[in-house]
């Protein structure tokens, strides 16, 4: 893929990315020689019928699946070098995930959701209070902070996770169908939200989804077809 390196040095650099799963006659070929680059600030979608490879690469991308063969590098760095606990490193200070199921602690606030990520980074209590609620303020939320997700519609369930996120300063954002169990409005609330942080943080942000009206609001998209990238397209913003 050829992109302007004039808007931002490359965050992600994929070569010849490969996975398979199984052997012999149960061999399944997900991935099958993937390249690409993905600059820092960029807003990427990521479309294909189910079973095109789009999660298995997202989850290549998130260091939560290892490529059967081929080169990753985050941020220079060869991550198909590293061993699990780096990866994990890489993951806990580096990567923010947010999912179609929004993965909320139901019987734990808002604020304590967010918190979450912070824990497993060791901080004190007053200073990752601090973050979740300045977190919480980012996405529109702060009022809503000692509420319980049952006591949260979906699109502020959805905030939650994108608060809890974000609340480490990721350099790069991994959405998987953030909008899939959302109505329009909400969908379009989440998007909105998504394209601010991309566009006044510089967040980096790399969104499966399966609906063309929310794939509108990134800056690039790419279709998966077969375990291969088909067709990639810059919109202009």
């Amino acid at each position: 893929m050829n992109r302007d390196e004039s808007k931002g040095r490359y965050l992600i650099e994929l070569t010849s990315i490969t996975k398979t799963y199984g052997t012999g006659i149960a061999t399944m070929k997900a991935l099958k020689g993937i390249d690409i680059k993905i600059a820092d600030g960029d807003f990427m979608s990521i479309m294909g019928a189910s079973g095109s490879g789009k999660s298995t690469f997202l989850n290549i991308l998130g260091c939560l699946d290892n490529p059967t063969s081929g080169s990753y590098r985050f941020k220079g760095v060869e991550v198909t070098r590293l061993n699990q606990n780096q990866r994990a490193l890489l993951r806990r200070h580096y990567i923010g995930f947010v999912f179609q199921g929004y993965n909320l602690l139901d019987r734990t606030s808002a604020l304590e959701n967010v918190e979450l990520p912070l824990i497993y980074r060791g901080l004190p209590l007053k200073e990752r209070r601090a973050k979740a609620i300045d977190a919480l303020e980012a996405v529109g939320l702060a009022q809503w902070q000692h509420h319980t997700p049952s006591e949260l519609s979906g699109g502020q369930q959805q905030r939650v996770a994108i608060a809890r996120a974000i609340v480490t300063q990721p350099a790069i954002l991994l959405a998987d169908e953030p909008t899939g169990n959302l109505d329009t409005v909400r969908s379009i609330e989440i998007m909105e939200l998504l394209s601010l942080l991309n566009r006044d943080n510089n967040l980096t942000i790399i969104m499966v989804t399966h609906e063309e009206d929310m794939a509108k609001y990134a800056k690039s998209k790419v279709h998966f077809v077969d375990g291969q990238i088909k067709e990639e397209s810059v919109s202009i913003q």
